[in-house]
């Protein structure tokens, strides 16, 4: 597998988190990878591999591109052959501004959208190996619907609050920080997102420590539960637990075993 972030231009920094580029061939026969919540939103092209998801039952195939929104549970995908994904993360109170759509509680969305204009020109740098100019495309795109749409200020705050505490903060130190009260808050995030300031800080702080747990599997579980502001050590491991499915010793376990398999990288989208 071969994963590489790009830092998004300093106008789009307000919007998008980073963009990404991953690759990993899965073999003539489906596949499965897991996708476990974090606190993003993400835009995804994929390229060459099958990519599909279980619905109804059955296998059905992914439209490129479609949208990995906030999720609440891990959700399985499928992929053979070769699979390249180039994808942009977002904050979850910017994307559907940069899209132009509604909000809502999306996990995974497929939406028809004039950006999907660009997969045939992405498909031509993905299959000439060219995955700067790939990335470059996107930017260029993203720059240009950014310029059209006004980023709220309060939201903006709210949201660096949220991000240098690591979901930590109670909601009225995030209102606080974002000069507005909290209702005022509670409803332009709800409006742009979705979801409340509750709920995505909640995702930040299960992904700090998710994060913590894969690069560090042998890391204290308390002392994780005392510094990211859990009650107690079984707050922590009924929030990972409602988030990824298993406890937080469960996937360090885990993380312990692929970390003789994987290099160190975390992929956020594709966990092998």
């Amino acid at each position: 597998m071969y994963h590489q972030e790009f830092s998004p231009p300093e106008e789009l920094s307000d919007a998008i988190k980073c963009f990404w580029y991953n690759r990993e061939d899965f073999g003539a026969q489906p596949a499965s990878f897991e996708v476990v919540p974090d606190g993003y939103a993400e835009i995804i092209f994929h390229f060459g591999g099958d990519c599909s998801v279980i619905h109804e039952g059955n296998l059905q195939p992914l439209p490129s591109p479609f949208m990995v929104g906030l999720l609440n549970q891990p959700v399985q995908f499928y992929a053979k052959n070769c699979l390249e994904i180039i994808a942009i993360r977002c904050f979850p109170w910017t994307v559907f501004d940069l899209l132009g759509l509604p909000s809502g509680k999306y996990g995974l969305h497929v939406f028809e959208h004039p950006v999907a204009r660009l997969q045939s020109p992405l498909s031509a740098c993905i299959r000439a190996g060219k995955i700067v100019d790939a990335i470059t495309l996107v930017k260029q795109y993203f720059l240009e619907a950014r310029s059209h749409i006004a980023v709220d200020s309060m939201l903006y705050k709210a949201g660096v609050a949220m991000s240098k505490a690591n979901g930590t903060l109670p909601v009225s130190q995030v209102a606080s920080a974002a000069h507005a009260t909290v209702r005022t808050l509670e409803r332009k995030f709800k409006q742009s997102s979705g979801y409340t300031v509750k709920d995505v800080s909640g995702l930040m702080r299960f992904e700090q420590v998710r994060n913590q747990l894969w690069h560090y599997p042998d890391a204290n579980i308390a002392a994780l539960a005392a510094e990211m502001g859990y009650t107690d050590q079984s707050h922590l491991s009924r929030e990972f637990k409602r988030y990824s499915g298993v406890t937080p010793a469960a996937f360090a376990r885990k993380a312990r075993k692929r970390k003789q398999k994987v290099s160190d990288d975390f992929v956020a989208f594709i966990q092998s």
